[in-house]
């Protein structure tokens, strides 16, 4: 099957370009210059992937993402013209995988979108399930579940590769430049303090307290570590 992108933007001269570049890549693309109607071709068409920008005529691009998260995981790549850390965080808080400021290289955007849609389909060979802390969580990779006290919890392609990464070797302290390099595939510079973000977002999804997390612990000045031990 195909790999639908949707582009939720409303520059047409870039939003043609943007389809140009994806159907290349043998890509079917859905376009809208609207923030509502990208929300029900979201629905209806059921992508892989949306580029959304967030300077939207009718719906900011922020109350799109919010609206997506509400029914969907779909990996969300934002466009805007806004490059401040601050504004970078916010939208990856929102539930974005990844943020790319105006101008770009459409090329770079291609390459970016191809990186994260991998990180959703990469799954192994081996049908394993690991378990952790008594089996309060359990990472199935060959399904790619994540099940927190019995229960499966919907994780966005960047949460997905960082549980993955910290599983890997529970209590071992993962730098951010560790984890944003494993979880994206490409270094970027300024994307280390954004794995905070995702690591916020992911507490909200596996842990009892979030304000108390005992799944994914923070390392002052190291990064962060899986704190359950792996189960016999």
């Amino acid at each position: 099957m195909r790999t639908t992108v949707l582009v939720v933007e409303d520059e047409p001269k870039l939003r043609d370009l943007l389809r140009s570049y994806f159907e290349r890549e043998s890509m079917v693309v859905l376009s809208t210059a609207s923030g509502s109607e990208g929300i029900a071709l979201a629905r209806r068409g059921q992508p892989d992937l949306v580029i959304l920008d967030l300077g939207l005529p009718d719906v900011p691009g922020e109350d799109v993402a919010q609206e997506l998260r509400t029914f969907t995981d779909v990996p969300i790549l934002m466009l805007t013209a806004k490059a401040s850390e601050s504004d970078r965080i916010r939208g990856l808080e929102l539930g974005a995988d990844d943020y790319m400021t105006k101008p770009f290289s459409p090329r770079e955007l291609v390459l970016r979108a191809q990186a994260i849609l991998r990180r959703g389909r990469d799954t192994t060979s081996r049908n394993e399930c690991s378990s952790f802390g008594q089996g309060r969580l359990v990472i199935d990779e060959s399904r790619r579940e994540a099940i927190v006290d019995g229960e499966v919890v919907d994780l966005t392609p960047t949460e997905w590769g960082l549980l993955l990464a910290l599983s890997t070797t529970p209590g071992r302290v993962y730098s951010r430049f560790e984890l944003i390099n494993r979880i994206r595939g490409y270094e970027f510079e300024g994307y280390e303090r954004t794995v905070d973000s995702h690591v916020k977002n992911l507490r909200h999804k596996i842990e009892r307290d979030p304000g108390s997390p005992r799944i994914i612990e923070t390392v002052l000045g190291g990064g962060y570590r899986l704190g359950l031990s792996r189960d016999d």
